[in-house]
Parts: structure tokens; C-alpha cells; sequence
């Protein structure tokens, strides 16, 4: 991204080495993403745009440039979820719309929370599609295996996951259930935890390198979600389709924009044990159309949703941006 925007790229480490004395005050006070804030903000002066890549660090730079100043830099964030409680009290204390250019929602239910909630016209609010290292996650990279793998299903990530009902719903079948309870990002609770595992689910952690594999032994993919209303499942989904897996996933508020029911997943109701288990058992029993929706998925990653599609959408709106500088 930095190299197809042309930018600088200021990370935690080049934050802490340039914030000086009152950044390492603010990282003592509100933690790295405030001093990742600080150091953006000192250097507003030198750049057109600044990028921030969720509201994490997107909400105090806009605090900063709205009390103490913007210097003519645009601002443009992605939103991952502002309509937590939290945030929409920030947002109705001081209207931190005002100094944030462009907001960027991977989520439709987050886009208009933007717009109708936060009242910002929607010419600013832009709708794009998450990505997915396409490269990386391709069955062209996994070495076939000598033997055929017992038939087998799996369920990836940590982040609102409702693997409670997901294992409600396989106990008992015929299939062997993978379930790669991790995130690198989140610091949600493992729901497997403290539950009662079916004799046909493992629980355990992967390297990328083994959880590609993981896919690619798999013959779809189960999403199960709480209700969330943001994109909560979004990387693992990518991930599957990448890897031309069906998705079997719950109809959340926030998570309907990338499957395509009937043609690149399944979606099924959130927390309904027996839809999910009619769901999974059907895939099952109709391999076939399970293989058709994972390579239209596929396909779907090919045309929109891959690094390169995702890189090129942000840089045509950062290239906008920087023609017109903020007063």
C-alpha cells in the first residue's frame, strides 16, 4: 500500500523513535495506537493525506487535528466498527467527523451507521470490499497429499465465533471437524472453552502455513457467528474462498456482504443449532455443489477481493484526496 500510495509508512517503531518526550507521556497514558496518533499528527505538516488504517488510531488522530489543528493534511480512515457504545459517545462529544475525510467501511450495516447515526454525507463513506492474500492462500501452493484425508470440515478464527452451537450441531455426524480457535488480532475468549468437545472435533492452534492446509483438506468451511453487526469473520471467510472452499455462515447484521447464498456459501440463522447441522450434513452429502460455490468464490477473490484489487481502489480515492488539501 505505502509503495501504491506514494506514502511514508509510520509504524509503532517509527512512532516511538520520533514521538519524543510528550509521545512517550501519551503512549503511557493511552497505549501505542494514541502514540502512533501523536507521531502522525506531528507530522501533518509534511503530507497532503494521512492514511490511518482503522479507527484504533484514525479516532485520536482526528481529536488531535480537530483541537490542536490539521495543517492542510487530509484525513482518511478505514472503519472497522464505530457503532460501539464507546465510540458513539466519542463521536457525539466532539464530532470527530469533522476531521476525518474519508471514512472507508468494509461493513454495509457500518456505512450506514455512518451516515445515518454520525451524520455524514454519504459522498464521504465509502463502501469497499476486505481482501485476502490471494498469492498466499491458493491451492496452487498446497503439495497434494499421497493419500486421501478422512472427510473433513473446518472452522477458523476467534472473533465473536459461536463455536458452542457449531459443535452442537456436528456432534454425531460423520466427519471430522477441525476448529482453529486463534486470531492474531483478537482478544476475544476462546467459546471452546469450558465446553463439552464432540469425540469428532479437534480444537487447536496453526501456523499459516498449516492452516492453508488445513482448507485445503477441508470440503467447506463453517462460519458460526454470534449477531454482531460488523464484519466479524471476515479474514477466515476470504481466506476459504481463496482457497475455493464453500462457506457455510450465519446470517449476522453485519456480515452479509461478501457470500452469496447458494453461490459462493450458505448462510443460515445465528445460534440455530439444527439449520446449521441440515446445512453442514446437506454440503456433505452434495460434494459437488460444494466444489462449484468454493470455485466461485474463487473467482469472486480473482475479481474483487484479492491485494492487488483492494490496493487499487484505496489509491484512486488517496490520489483524489491529495489534490485537494483540508483548510
Amino acid at each position: 500500500m505505502a509503495r501504491a500510495f506514494e506514502a511514508d509508512l509510520i509504524d509503532y517503531a517509527a512512532a516511538r523513535k520520533n514521538g519524543g518526550v510528550v509521545g512517550r507521556v501519551l503512549a503511557g497514558i493511552g497505549g501505542p495506537n494514541l502514540l502512533l496518533a501523536w507521531a502522525c499528527w506531528r507530522q501533518r505538516r509534511n503530507y497532503r493525506v494521512i492514511f490511518t488504517d482503522g479507527e484504533q488510531v484514525g479516532m485520536p488522530l482526528a481529536a488531535l487535528l480537530k483541537v490542536f489543528g490539521r495543517g492542510g493534511a487530509r484525513h482518511l480512515m478505514v472503519v472497522h466498527i464505530l457503532s460501539t457504545g464507546k465510540k458513539r459517545l466519542i463521536f457525539s462529544l466532539i464530532a470527530l467527523q469533522t476531521h476525518i475525510d474519508r471514512f472507508f467501511c468494509y461493513s454495509t450495516w457500518q456505512k450506514r451507521f455512518v451516515e445515518k447515526r454520525l451524520g455524514v454525507p454519504g459522498q464521504r463513506v465509502i463502501g469497499t470490499p476486505f481482501m485476502v492474500d490471494s498469492d498466499f492462500f491458493s491451492c496452487a501452493r498446497v503439495v497434494p497429499r499421497p493419500t486421501p484425508v478422512p472427510r473433513q470440515i473446518c472452522a477458523v478464527g476467534l472473533e465473536f465465533r459461536d463455536y458452542p452451537t457449531l459443535m452442537r450441531a456436528v456432534d454425531g455426524l460423520d466427519v471430522r471437524v477441525i476448529i482453529a480457535a486463534a486470531s492474531p488480532w483478537s482478544k476475544r475468549v476462546d467459546t471452546t472453552q469450558d465446553q463439552k468437545i464432540p469425540a469428532n472435533v479437534t480444537v487447536r492452534r496453526f501456523s499459516q502455513f498449516e492452516l492453508r492446509q488445513v482448507y485445503a483438506d477441508s470440503a467447506f468451511v463453517v462460519m458460526p457467528l454470534f449477531d454482531v453487526n460488523f464484519q466479524a469473520g471476515i479474514t477466515s471467510i476470504l481466506e476459504a474462498m481463496a482457497m475455493e472452499r464453500a462457506v457455510i455462515c450465519s446470517r449476522t447484521s453485519g456480515q452479509t456482504d461478501v457470500i452469496v447464498d447458494g453461490e459462493t456459501g450458505v448462510y443460515v440463522p445465528p445460534g440455530d443449532a439444527a439449520a446449521l447441522r441440515a446445512a453442514i450434513a446437506h454440503l456433505l452429502d452434495h460434494p459437488a455443489e460444494a466444489e462449484r460455490m468454493g470455485y466461485a468464490g474463487r473467482r469472486l477473490i480473482d475479481a474483487q477481493m484479492n491485494l492487488d484489487r483492494y490496493v487499487e481502489r484505496l489509491q484512486a480515492y488517496v490520489a483524489e484526496a491529495k489534490q485537494f488539501p483540508a483548510g
